[in-house]
């Protein structure tokens, strides 16, 4: 898959919190930093995101987008 963000971070699922149409999904990456994303409940189903996945963050403009490799 290619896409245009340039911005790449490797990241471990930390947490996600699942509603009924949004989820909340926290990222922890190698410093101890973290980021989240909210996704739609679907995405987050499609992606089969789990705690402890190791995943790219995409950022582009204000989204991050969880990539699974």
């Amino acid at each position: 898959m290619k896409y245009g963000a340039r911005n790449r971070i490797a990241a471990r699922v930390e947490s996600i919190h699942t509603g009924d149409i949004m989820s909340l999904v926290k990222f922890t990456v190698r410093e101890p930093h973290e980021m989240a994303s909210v996704l739609t409940t679907e995405s987050v189903k499609d992606l089969g995101l789990q705690v402890g996945d190791a995943v790219e963050l995409v950022i582009k403009a204000i989204h991050v987008l969880p990539v699974k490799p």
